[in-house]
């Protein structure tokens, strides 16, 4: 493999040169497994063995570790990494009132919105809407956080004040807040887009005016000296269980 080649794999870890391209890394057999399964177009498997999954119908390199070691964005490079094509975006229809959407509000870590959308990919959510100020979801870190999640989740960015004034006309907009009403007693529909806020600054005023259903994951015991506020993918975690757990009947 070329130099040149292999500097151009290693730009597509900056989000300038992933739009420029319109490619992004995805790093690791359990990743590129699912990556070949999924609807996503593999432009090309880079790796340091013979691979044990059909991989068919795709341009294939096998390198050496060396090579490999400086394609990498990992501490410990991974014995194989493809270069994927960005979806094409798409329309992006405001939810139906009974669907289940996550809105993420000026969300920065890559990790947690990595773990976010693997998430939603577990309490079958299948529709992400971001600010444009969330991190990238084909950022490496956001990618590698999905554990293949990323595969299964479709994700849009826009301008979410307009977006959900929009889907406040067909379903209820929550949000996530310090002083909002215990999640626990509070009445909840089936459907809802759910707003989780920035990791310093939560959910930003332009984003709250929207929010018709203001909710609060209460410590334990109430009124208890406790942190001053959850991680944002743990309290995400909690209120997709709860949404999940109000429409799922309860096997005895």
């Amino acid at each position: 493999m070329f130099a040149s080649e292999i500097k151009w794999i290693k730009s597509l870890s900056q989000k300038k040169f992933r739009d420029e391209y319109g490619l992004f890394v995805v790093e690791g057999r359990k990743m590129v497994e699912e990556l070949v399964y999924s609807a996503f177009i593999t432009h090309r498997i880079i790796t340091t063995q013979p691979l044990d999954f059909p991989v068919a119908g795709h341009s294939v390199e096998q390198v050496n570790a060396a090579t490999m070691a400086r394609l990498s964005a990992l501490k410990t490079p991974p014995s194989v990494l493809a270069v994927v094509e960005k979806p094409v975006a798409s329309k992006f229809p405001p939810p139906a009132p009974d669907e289940l959407l996550l809105a993420l509000d000026n969300i920065q870590d890559p990790g947690n919105v990595g773990t976010i959308i693997r998430l939603a990919d577990w309490f079958g959510i299948r529709r992400l809407v971001c600010s444009p100020g969330t991190a990238d979801c084909y950022n490496p870190k956001v990618v590698q956080a999905t554990m293949g999640a990323i595969f299964r989740v479709k994700l849009h960015y826009t301008e979410l004040p307009e977006f959900l004034r929009q889907a406040k006309k067909s379903t209820v907009i929550y949000g996530a807040f310090l002083d909002g009403n215990n999640i626990y007693q509070k009445q909840l529909t089936p459907g809802g887009v759910v707003v989780v806020g920035n990791e310093s600054n939560g959910i930003s005023p332009e984003v709250a005016a929207a929010v018709s259903g203001r909710l609060f994951i209460p410590p334990f015991p109430a009124g208890a000296v406790t942190s001053e506020s959850l991680n944002v993918a743990v309290s995400t975690a909690i209120l997709c269980a709860e949404f999940r757990r109000r429409i799922v009947p309860v096997i005895r």
